[in-house]
């Protein structure tokens, strides 16, 4: 085992927040902005975006990110709750130009002859690392924030400069393996998404040719609520945001953008799945479909079961309501507003049939999210014992 020499973050790298944008500057259309929510650990998320004119955008071309940067959250939550701690880190993977808000640090590398940046990025995304910035953090009880010198004062295992790079390229072939199963999951999503406007939207379904038109849809189809096809659900035990542990036997799915939130050891909170369930954020409205028993994340978590499978199966169900745009009621309580909501409910026959096609695409999207996890853990485990230099490079 080698012992590497630990230096001063600070002594290779910069780090620069974004632009205090004001309320008024964003806009409907422009230039994507990202913020803190756009942290999504491994990467930078595109999702949920606001944006700005192009003319604010440019003003300083300082805040303008390019592929390969890499960004940390200088505002989240505290350690005990991992899934928005601060101090989590992304790379920007996307070639498209956006622009970096306040309280998102920008890693810059001072000297890529002394210093690999991806090297930096996997020091960065240890647990324990996080855990040392959210212990320096301040602010309440249910935020904290970190400055650029937290970030600077850290002391990393600073291994001689090709070493860093044979560490950060091993430990990025598990990353782009994990990419390579997100890419699947993405279009396997959009092929169920296509089909879905293909039969219940521009009604080119089975059997359309010889169907009948009766009050602007197909007969025997109807319009109704969605607060009419959601079954009464049962009580659950949820599990608090402080409480979420980062391994545990049962995941804890909640409103935030992460699929996976943390876990939990707690068998009184686990909700056992024979059909999927449909999670809804009732302040993100983030969509997700279930499949696998799991326990209630915190406040905020709406759980989704149609009250009738068979004209209403829970694959359609989910595809329905993702083509709804609640994006007008901004930060509210957007569960009552998506019961109100109006979708197309189908005869049981094309109903079966969309369901029998598409659920072939969730269970490929659910074998790729299990070796996601099963590369995550690898990665994980790996990544210490290489920083620690428990793990030896021979260069002869």
């Amino acid at each position: 085992m080698i012992d590497w020499k630990k230096v001063k973050l600070g002594d290779y790298i910069d780090v620069f927040s974004g632009f205090a944008f004001k309320s008024k500057d964003f806009s409907d259309s422009g230039i994507p902005v990202i913020k803190i929510k756009n942290v999504c650990p491994p990467y930078i998320s595109l999702e949920d975006l606001s944006y700005v004119p192009n003319s604010i955008a440019f003003q300083n071309p300082r805040y303008i990110l390019r592929k390969g940067d890499v960004l940390i959250a200088m505002t989240g939550s505290h350690i005990n709750q991992i899934a928005s701690v601060v101090g989590r880190v992304g790379r920007v993977r996307y070639d498209a130009i956006t622009v970096l808000n306040q309280r998102v640090g920008k890693i810059v590398n001072k000297n890529e002859a002394k210093s690999s940046l991806d090297y930096i990025y996997y020091y960065l995304s240890q647990y324990e690392v996080k855990v040392e910035l959210a212990q320096k953090a301040g602010g309440a009880a249910n935020q904290a924030n970190i400055s650029p010198s937290d970030i600077k004062n850290l002391l990393f295992p600073y291994p001689p400069i090709e070493i860093q790079h044979r560490i950060a390229t091993i430990l990025s072939r598990y990353d782009s393996l994990i990419e390579n199963y997100q890419k699947q999951i993405k279009l396997l999503e959009e092929a169920a998404q296509r089909l879905y406007k293909e039969w219940f939207v521009d009604l080119h379904f089975p059997g359309h040719e010889k169907t009948k038109i009766v009050d602007g849809v197909p007969e025997g189809w109807e319009k109704k609520k969605v607060g009419y096809l959601i079954a009464k659900s049962q009580r659950t035990k949820q599990v608090p945001a402080n409480e979420y542990l980062k391994t545990g036997s049962i995941p804890v799915i909640d409103q935030s953008r992460n699929y996976i939130a943390g876990y939990t050891n707690d068998d009184e909170c686990l909700v056992s799945v024979t059909t999927p369930y449909i999670i809804f954020g009732d302040h993100t409205r983030v969509l997700k479909f279930i499949p696998f028993p799991f326990a209630k994340g915190a406040d905020g978590t709406q759980l989704i079961m149609s009250n009738d499978l068979n004209r209403m199966p829970q694959s359609l169900f989910y595809n329905s309501l993702i083509n709804i745009d609640l994006s007008n009621y901004s930060y509210a309580r957007h569960f009552k507003y998506l019961k109100e909501e109006e979708i197309i409910v189908s005869t049981t026959d094309v109903s079966m049939k969309y369901d029998l096609l598409v659920s072939k695409y969730y269970q490929c999207i659910q074998n790729n999210r299990e070796q996601i996890h099963l590369l995550t853990e690898a990665r994980d485990r790996l990544l210490p014992k290489m920083m620690s230099g428990e793990i030896e490079f021979n260069f002869k």
